[in-house]
């Protein structure tokens, strides 16, 4: 694990506070269906130290396992996320209708604890807050650590930032923006087995000619990656185009992103193409690839990604490959 894990205390912390859990209604984590939504229930900790009980499926069309009948990473990246969410508007008041505004998301996962075996798996996800800034007893913005533990062993950590706008304040932010983004993709997708995903209708980048280069591609009907109406492209969809191009530019060996640090600069908007770069870093360890992803829109940058993972790790459909579907 990387620097993530530098600020967590690597016990899961137990005793007496679980009798206190609160349940999870899905809206408290920005999700419009059960399926999607992965904490179950809540309790505080601390001030500012919260507990999330998860459930990670083991069959989701999106969060397919990967080879070797692994989860795919970016399921514990996706649910950290949400418990950030559900911290914020549980545990601070964050009202309902607010827009949460991610700078930079880092992650670490450890391999051998990604297993699936074939059953939905309960995590335990502790969500510590820091730096928080207050306007009117709400905050405004604030840092997030996570430390994810799985039987009790740790099995990933994250570090990310947010802030959070009413919305009538995210309105005079985005005053140019559409109030509800419509994109439905023109150009064709590349091959799903080589960006790494088992369904075309999960494959987010489209061909540009260009070595190394892709462009995004955006609709806004995937009932995953868009919840409901956006004027913008989700930080999670920016996060998937990133592990897709550092698929494709890893060729026929595969990638599985077990670690990643990514900043969001700018709104990534509907209408404009968007072009995605990954280039092979140097690794002094041999069995590691890592790759840097950019995005580059109106010829500024809308996010920067640094990927890491086991070289030779190739993601497969479970029960068959792309051709069997």
């Amino acid at each position: 694990m990387t620097e993530a894990a530098v600020l967590i205390d690597s016990a899961p912390t137990t005793g007496p506070e679980a009798a206190a859990a609160h349940p999870v209604g899905i809206d408290l984590v920005h999700r419009a269906r059960p399926e999607d939504a992965f904490p179950r229930t809540w309790v505080r900790l601390g001030h500012d130290r919260f507990s999330v009980e998860a459930v990670l499926p083991h069959d989701h069309p999106f969060f397919a396992p990967l080879a070797g009948d692994r989860h795919d990473p970016l399921l514990f990246a996706e649910a950290m996320r949400q418990s950030a969410v559900l911290a914020f508007h549980a545990g601070y008041g964050v009202p309902l209708g607010y827009h949460f505004l991610m700078t930079d998301l880092d992650y670490a996962c450890d391999l051998e604890q990604l297993a699936v075996g074939g059953v939905p798996t309960e995590i335990d996800v502790e969500v510590f807050c820091s730096d928080l800034k207050w306007r009117g007893g709400i905050p405004t913005q604030g840092r997030v650590a996570w430390a994810v533990h799985r039987g009790g062993r740790l099995a990933a950590t994250g570090t990310g930032a947010t802030r959070f706008t009413t919305p009538r304040a995210y309105r005079r932010i985005r005053h140019d923006a559409p109030a509800e983004g419509i994109s439905i993709p023109r150009t064709p997708p590349v091959a799903a087995a080589r960006a790494g995903r088992t369904r075309t209708e999960d494959v987010v980048l489209a061909e540009t000619g260009e070595d190394g280069v892709w462009e995004l591609r955006v609709d806004t009907r995937h009932p995953t990656l868009f919840q409901r109406p956006n004027d913008h492209v989700p930080g999670m969809f920016l996060l998937e185009a990133a592990r897709q191009a550092a698929c494709l530019a890893a060729g026929a060996g595969g990638f599985v992103p077990v670690e990643a640090r990514t900043r969001f600069h700018r709104y990534a908007e509907f209408g404009s193409p968007c072009r995605i770069r990954a280039v092979n870093l140097p690794e002094p360890a041999g069995d590691t690839v890592t790759m840097g992803v950019t995005g580059h829109q109106n010829e500024e940058t809308v996010f920067t990604a640094v990927l890491s993972g086991p070289s030779g790790a190739a993601r497969v459909a479970p029960g068959g490959s792309e051709a069997d579907r």
